[in-house]
């Protein structure tokens, strides 16, 4: 247990001192993320342009069955959706930053 906790104390202070030690070595340490900028940034772009190029596409052979019933669902449920956004318009909404006059009328809810 005592081995456990010497190499945990020495990890810890490690990392205590990292940012102090990348600070005193501050171009060094800005060519080496720069560096490793660029190796993520090319595995990216063959991983996606290249490799995308070399590989042919996977090709379905199966057609694509349209079902109407669904389809008439979707339509129905975007016309109610419709309907309820175009009723939020004709409401009238009183302002509640002002303040009701002797005459009017204060709706109560």
């Amino acid at each position: 247990m005592k081995i456990d906790s010497v190499k945990l104390g020495k990890i810890k202070l490690f990392f205590k001192k990292l940012p102090k030690i990348l600070a005193e070595h501050a171009f060094l340490t800005s060519l080496i993320l720069i560096f490793v900028s660029m190796v993520l940034g090319g595995f990216v772009f063959y991983r996606y342009c290249i490799l995308a190029q070399v590989l042919e596409p996977l090709i379905i052979k199966d057609w694509v069955e349209f079902d109407e019933e669904i389809y008439q669902e979707v339509l129905g449920e975007q016309k109610t959706r419709q309907e309820r956004f175009e009723a939020v318009g004709l409401q009238e909404y009183p302002n509640p930053f002002k303040r009701p006059t002797l005459g009017e009328v204060v709706p109560e809810e």
